[in-house]
């Protein structure tokens, strides 16, 4: 017998190059160490309620109520819900085909795309039509859905800044583009500079590489910025003369932990720019409900809005959309309560606002935890998280254990990842896996473990980082830093 069309030899060759670090090598190995019985500590995913964070109470009660609406008959269910999430589950079954066991709208139910639309108008400034809204499964979904559209083959390449989330890496792997790494400058705060930006477009060219969009993540994963509204500008300004799309994921805009740089939408910067760019650029936005204070990860809710596309595209879209019939709807119930928050007066209200800004604070202050933690560390340096839920410290390995990495058959910062792994459970990813400059080594950990576990956390990595660097490094000269 030959091959079979299943067998790893004959399979899709994109399959095989993809490489998604955040559940790479170093989760495997953690995942075995937990069936050993070994604690694990898993910093590796932005997975908020997994990490101990609660669900916020109001939306639960909500979505509750839709699953199981024979409670609404219930003559008691007033005593055990309130009145506010009783009424918020009769209007959301009122806008279902047959409540939320029935499929929706390839796009998503029609009144929860235009609760997106007030909310982003409200944000924004400028009004949002609800029919260039598509509700997906969870941001990454339709991430896919727009890289698909957009990549042709391998001379198709799309701009992703580096370090990167590797659901760009990964996607554009799949579907057989190119990715053209821009560098954000860690020095500069994780900046972007321009200049930057042009050399890798005119590397790409010179290599015949058509590069057709770029993408930026604000605030950033895995480095924790925010993008000034004047960054924003020349971002737009690059795309607008290269004819770039602009694929702006904008899942953490909850998420930020310093007034100094608020949350700033590449839509509203669009729109203020005024024409001829306003209405030339070619802007898909990302948000989800997995991040901000919600943390709702395993519900998969998202929605990406089309700025400026053709309608003919648009028709495209909703056509591949349909393939899979239905986003969801549970989760489109829960975007719809993120975009559709309580007001004040409204009787669930101060309980909201309690649990949302507690998680918010706590967040800043863990934030704050660990990057003096890891600033306080020997060879570990680390830029102050503004936003998102990462910490993306440097660290700076002796060339003694690069070698001892290297006889080990692994990356440099791999080995140290798997160091820490077995030393102190604490289950991270390396820096490799997002991207990184030529010999610059960094671990990504998020900022969600327990607050009260925070400071223990901490103390068990500067040990563990400690007596690695005392180990490797002999009289390795101080003054490199």
């Amino acid at each position: 017998m030959g091959l079979k069309a299943l067998d790893y030899e004959t399979l899709n060759e994109n399959v095989k190059k993809v490489q998604y670090a955040v559940r790479g090598e170093l989760y495997l190995r953690a995942s075995e160490l937990q069936k050993e019985g070994k604690k694990i500590i898993f910093t590796n995913v932005g997975n908020p309620h997994a990490l101990g964070q609660k669900p916020l109470t109001f939306p639960r009660q909500v979505v509750a109520l839709c699953q199981a609406p024979f409670l609404l008959d219930d003559p008691n269910v007033g005593l055990l819900f309130p009145a506010d999430a009783i009424a918020r589950a009769k209007h959301y079954l009122s806008l279902t085909s047959g409540g939320l066991g029935a499929y929706s709208d390839s796009r998503g139910i029609p009144g929860v795309r235009k609760e997106v639309a007030e909310f982003i108008e409200r944000r924004d400034g400028y009004p949002s039509d609800p029919e260039l809204i598509f509700l997906t499964d969870g941001a990454s979904k339709g991430v896919m859905q727009i890289l698909n559209c957009i990549i042709r083959g391998e001379g198709d390449g799309i701009l992703v800044p580096v370090p990167q989330y590797p659901l760009y890496s990964a996607t554009i792997s799949l579907l057989g583009g190119s990715l053209v790494p821009y560098y954000l400058e860690e020095t500069a705060n994780w900046g972007l500079d321009v200049n930057n930006l042009r050399e890798s477009v005119a590397q790409a060219r010179f290599k015949g590489i058509t590069v057709r969009a770029m993408v930026i993540i604000n605030p950033g994963n895995p480095t924790g910025q925010c993008l000034s509204e004047a960054n924003l500008r020349e971002i737009i300004n690059f795309c607008y003369q290269e004819n770039l799309v602009l694929l702006g994921d904008e899942v953490y805009q909850q998420n930020i932990y310093q007034d100094e740089r608020p949350f700033i939408s590449a839509r509203k910067v669009l729109m203020d720019m005024g024409p001829p760019i306003s209405k030339e650029v070619q802007l898909v936005s990302f948000h989800t409900v997995s991040k901000g204070y919600w943390g709702e990860c395993g519900q998969r809710g998202g929605y990406f809005e089309m700025t400026n596309l053709p309608p003919q595209t648009v028709d495209e879209i909703y056509k591949i959309a349909s393939i899979a019939l239905s986003p969801n709807v549970p989760a489109q119930i829960f975007m719809g309560l993120m975009v559709n928050p309580l007001k004040p007066g409204d009787i669930s209200y101060e309980q909201f606002v309690r649990e949302s800004q507690g998680i918010l604070e706590s967040l800043r202050r863990r934030a704050r935890i660990m990057t003096d933690g890891f600033n306080s560390c020997k060879n570990v340096v680390c830029n102050f998280t503004e936003g998102a839920m990462y910490s993306f410290p440097q660290i700076r390995l002796p060339p003694k254990a690069m070698e001892a990495a290297k006889q080990a058959g692994k990356v440099p910062d791999v080995f140290y990842c798997l160091k820490l792994l077995e030393a102190t459970g604490i289950s991270t990813v390396p820096g490799s896996g997002f991207g990184q400059k030529e010999g610059v080594f960094h671990l990504r950990t998020t900022i969600l473990p327990a607050e009260e576990d925070m400071p223990a956390i901490m103390s068990s990595f500067k040990k563990f980082n400690d007596e690695f660097m005392d180990q490797y490094e002999d009289n390795w000269n101080h003054s490199r830093m």
